[in-house]
């Protein structure tokens, strides 16, 4: 997609980078299409193309450059100045929010359902490029769907993140990290965080000798839990906040997290089932995700009574349980994980279904060597990078009646969307769902069947 800014020129004089950077230069640009990663797309009078943060479609902005070179392929810029604005742009509610401060919100200058076009138009463009694939071949209407209570008027911001890791300066101020960058934005409130987190009171005090505090407020009970990660060397501090909390310290040695007071885990709750999660684990990070999730999957599943199904990345096994609840007595449920400590927990989450495996290791070695040659369900959560097109071959080849994949990168869903289809799998059902407001992050869960079942 090109832009139009046939009068994109450069302003505000010399530059003061040093010889060959572009950092600094200015240019004033008509900003077209929105791009993966929180961005828009503009080019400046040469052709070359700027990825420009705080800026919206079809707007006439001042860009600045924040990264890049004469040589640069691209240049990344923030719009320092709006010369002509959208209709979708609001003053950002949150103070920090804006070029040069903290990079923790992609989104804050648009209204909250011009936010949820915007990561739309990503996921179909993903879709598109990367799968050749429609919205409607995708089966998905193109909407993305805001979670419960989340839909608020342009200016109100939803409280969703009930995980935070404060960065700290050398003065000992929690903050946030500013965009592409180590250096901290200093705060005194995060304005997405939830009430549990913001209870806590991070932000009050000082943090001596060390590099970042996390901050967790379970949804399914009343634990709150600090992540302490020292600068080397440094000692903890005693902590006191406006709530109790249990202590948890990253060691310098291995990196492995060690109780140092309270509890070792918080309790969440998804589809009726109360889960451990242990030493600062893996949850969704919104507190209607995990449900959301979870209710998407299995409409999309339609789990039988006496089926047998994979949860890949199974973390501390919300699916593989929400699975077994609905697969029965006759049914089994084998989930594969790699983190030993997120193993620990499933096993003890799921200690009252007998007919529920979970297996540690990464999937493309553990999966081989079950030998298993077939299955009925399979539910995949992979990280960021996605499953791959050797492990996609593997799940091909199980002939699975439905599948169900779910995804936090757009990019990643699409080529392996693109690999599935290469081995008989097409998308059934598509659904978006916008788990992260104010950043361009979504949720994403494709149901996937066989080509010759053609349900």
């Amino acid at each position: 997609m090109t832009p139009q800014n046939k009068n994109a020129s450069p302003v505000g004089g010399e530059s003061t980078a040093q010889a060959g950077s572009l950092v600094g230069q200015e240019y004033e640009v008509e900003v077209g299409p929105v791009a993966h990663g929180g961005h828009c797309i503009a080019r400046n009078a040469d052709g070359r193309v700027l990825f420009v943060r705080h800026a919206l479609p079809g707007e006439k902005v001042v860009a600045k450059v924040t990264e890049g070179d004469t040589d640069s392929r691209f240049l990344r810029a923030d719009a320092v100045r709006v010369l002509d604005a959208s209709k979708d742009r609001v003053e950002a509610p949150c103070p920090y929010a804006g070029p040069g401060m903290c990079g923790g919100c992609d989104w804050q200058h648009a209204k909250p359902g011009a936010q949820r076009r915007l990561k739309g138009e990503v996921v179909a463009e993903q879709l598109s490029r990367l799968a050749g694939l429609t919205p409607e071949q995708a089966g998905w209407d193109g909407t993305v769907v805001p979670a419960e209570g989340d839909k608020l008027p342009a200016g109100q911001v939803p409280q969703w993140r009930t995980r935070v890791q404060y960065a700290i300066d050398e003065q000992g101020r929690a903050g946030l990290r500013k965009h592409r960058s180590h250096d901290v934005q200093p705060i005194d409130h995060c304005m997405i965080a939830a009430p549990g987190v913001t209870e806590l009171g991070i932000e009050k005090r000082e943090w001596p000798a060390m590099a970042s505090v996390e901050a967790i407020a379970a949804t399914g009970s009343n634990d709150r839990q600090v992540v302490l990660t020292p600068v080397p060397g440094g000692r903890l501090p005693l902590v006191e906040l406006d709530k109790p909390v249990s202590v948890l310290r990253v060691e310098e040695k291995d990196g492995g997290v060690h109780r140092v007071h309270g509890r070792p885990f918080v309790r969440e709750r998804s589809d009726g089932r109360t889960y451990r999660v242990g030493m600062g684990g893996f949850w969704q990070v919104h507190p209607q995700a995990a449900d959301t999730l979870v209710k998407a999957v299995m409409q999309g599943l339609m789990p039988r009574k006496g089926e047998m199904a994979l949860d890949l990345y199974c973390g501390v096994g919300i699916f593989a349980g929400a699975l077994a609840e609905r697969l029965g007595e006759t049914g089994a449920v084998l989930g594969i994980e790699a983190g030993k400590r997120a193993v620990e927990d499933a096993r003890h989450n799921l200690a009252d279904f007998p007919r529920v495996r979970i297996e540690q290791g990464k999937v493309e070695q553990v999966l081989p060597r079950t030998r298993i040659t077939e299955c009925d369900l399979i539910v995949l959560d992979p990280p960021r990078a996605g499953a791959g097109k050797q492990t996609v071959r593997h799940l091909a080849s199980l002939h699975a009646r439905r599948i169900a994949y779910v995804a936090c990168d757009p990019a990643a869903l699409a080529r392996d969307l693109a690999y599935f289809r290469d081995h008989g799998y097409r998308v059934r059902t598509l659904r978006v769902f916008d788990l992260f407001p104010m950043t361009h992050h979504v949720e994403c869960v494709a149901i996937l069947e066989p080509v010759e079942k053609g349900f």
